[in-house]
């Protein structure tokens, strides 16, 4: 049985930080292209624990299934 994307086709552009970014996890998760956008530093969400391996699992949980890019 085929994944239900009913969102396929859009493009999202995701400036959400910290617990919005979970709306554009849930858009992506729906098949909605989500393009994450942070500044050059990275997203504070990256720095919240807990940690697996130097890297925010908070971040990386709220933020599967998007692309991302740096907009200075």
């Amino acid at each position: 049985m085929a994944a239900y994307r009913p969102l396929r086709g859009l493009r999202v552009v995701d400036m959400a930080d910290e617990k919005a970014e979970l709306c554009g996890r849930l858009m992506a998760d729906l098949g909605a292209d989500v393009i994450r956008v942070e500044p050059p530093e990275g997203g504070r969400s990256r720095q919240l624990p807990p940690f697996h391996n130097g890297e925010s699992l908070y971040f990386e949980v709220r933020n599967a299934n998007k692309r991302g890019t740096v907009v200075d």
